[in-house]
């Protein structure tokens, strides 16, 4: 017998399985009118379904019973109740195909079932954990239980490694966060809840807790039981909080500090209107102290304006190379007047020129001249300031940058107060520092306004022996040349 070739000429089904019935025919050996069905297992056993009935279909076990018992039942009509034996037949064959087909559609019915089932009972945290790993926050996949079932990078970076299957509450403590799953679980809506993560240093977190999947637990999904997903995503609000706090404290701590001078010259006032109206004496002494108290003010508010400005250019790193000696001077001149009425020795000594450095003019005599003026006004018991300027190699043997140290003789500083010096209004003696006309302010700005330059300030300092403040600006072209200057301001 000749198989039929399937591959290569693709006949309709009913086409094929008559062409190979055909050439079985002709190829039998005796030549006769016998037909032989070929056997060929390249036949598809669905060949045949454009036709009326499949034969692989009527010859399946489960209905031969069935067709066996239509057989018997249309030779009886035919014997026994007289039917036409043509009408018979064709009775027999219209059956035979409705059999046929309905066995055919029920077993595509199955099929489908089949892959509907394979779809719901499929675990769907793989298609899930591709996209939570592509996120750039922390971000857990959890069951209804709250363990968990996939951690992206960023949340194992953050918290560790979590096996699979460990509690939630392992890596977030936070009770606040099991709640949450909780909500989620009984209502099947996003939670958001804000927490602090405890620890050596503390962090608030907000948590978005979601359900992707099988919450519900309804219809085909409970029946293949289908488990829950939640997606716990992390966003740090760490930064956000410290800023906020920073906020309020400068908004009490400005409000304070100018209630103080205003509440004074206030007094005064209604003392002069009142008791005072006719004492001259009274009215000469008032008058000196609400004029300090609104000089007070004044360096109060033009100290936030500046510091306000600096902040709006703090991302704008400027453009233009300056030489820091002539700035460093000029500002040794202005400070003149102070040293002396403090009996204080200025010495300004400038090792190498030029010290060139790209950086804002205005802005660095700022930095210099609050750092001179804060070593005259605080170290004045020293009885001397000495400002040098030089160039000095870099950090781990980076490029080479320009230094300038401003050192006091005065009483020092306490090493608990270092590190909060350039906060805003943090004042290691307040009282001190007001009676002297401090704003608590100076070092804030020269803090700012060398984050601008790309700079650094670094502060030593030991009690009984003074401070010393050092600025270290990267070095900008021409490279400086080693010589000497020395510039001097004595008390007179």
């Amino acid at each position: 017998m000749t198989q039929v070739d399937t591959e290569r000429s693709e006949p309709g089904p009913a086409l094929a399985t008559k062409a190979g019935l055909r050439r079985s025919a002709r190829q039998a050996p005796d030549g006769g009118n016998r037909t032989e069905a070929s056997s060929d297992p390249t036949v598809e056993p669905s060949a045949g379904r454009g036709a009326w009935f499949g034969v692989a279909d009527l010859a399946a076990p489960e209905i031969r019973w069935h067709l066996a018992a239509l057989a018997l039942l249309f030779i009886g009509l035919w014997l026994f109740a007289g039917l036409n034996p043509y009408v018979a037949a064709a009775g027999f064959l219209v059956t035979a195909a409705l059999v046929s087909r309905s066995r055919t559609q029920a077993a595509g019915d199955d099929a489908v079932a089949d892959a509907e089932a394979d779809t719901v009972t499929g675990d769907p945290v793989p298609g899930y954990a591709a996209v939570a790993e592509g996120l750039p926050d922390p971000c857990f996949l959890i069951d209804g239980t709250g363990n968990v079932q996939f951690a992206n990078s960023a949340a194992r970076e953050l918290f560790g490694g979590l096996p699979a299957g460990e509690p939630i509450s392992f890596a977030l403590r936070a009770p606040e966060v099991g709640e949450a799953i909780a909500d989620v679980l009984a209502n099947g809506s996003s939670v958001n809840v804000t927490f602090l993560e405890r620890g050596p240093a503390d962090r608030w977190f907000e948590a978005r807790v979601s359900p992707l999947g099988g919450v519900e637990q309804t219809g085909s999904a409970a029946k293949a039981g289908h488990s829950a997903v939640f997606l716990v995503l992390l966003r740090d609000l760490t930064e956000a909080q410290r800023v906020e706090r920073m906020r309020v404290d400068f908004v009490a701590n400005a409000s304070h500090e100018l209630r103080t001078p205003l509440a004074s010259v206030t007094g005064f006032i209604e003392t002069l209107q009142g008791p005072a109206r006719n004492d001259t004496d009274a009215r000469e002494r008032f008058l000196e102290i609400m004029a300090e108290q609104a000089r007070r003010m004044s360096r109060l508010i033009d100290d936030l304006m500046s510091l306000s400005r600096i902040e709006l250019k703090a991302h704008v790193r400027p453009e233009t190379v300056v030489d820091v000696g002539p700035i460093l001077e000029h500002v040794a001149d202005s400070m003149h007047p102070l040293s002396l009425e403090s009996g204080v020795e200025l010495k300004l000594d400038i090792r190498d020129r030029p010290l060139s450095v790209v950086g804002d003019r205005d802005e660095l005599a700022q930095v210099f001249q609050n750092l001179v003026h804060n070593a005259i006004k605080y170290g004045q018991s020293g009885g001397r300031v000495d400002v040098s300027a030089s160039l000095g190699e870099g950090e781990a043997g980076g490029p080479p940058v320009i230094a300038i140290t401003v050192r006091d003789y005065g009483p020092g500083i306490e090493a608990e107060h270092l590190p909060r010096l350039t906060e805003r209004f943090y004042r290691v003696d307040t009282a001190s520092s007001r009676e002297k006309g401090g704003t608590g302010l100076g070092l804030a700005i020269v803090k700012h306004i060398l984050n601008r330059h790309r700079g650094h300030l670094a502060i030593d300092s030991t009690p009984g022996k003074g401070a010393e403040f050092r600025v270290l600006l990267d070095v900008a072209e021409p490279a400086p040349k080693t010589g000497s200057a020395h510039h001097n301001v004595q008390e007179s």
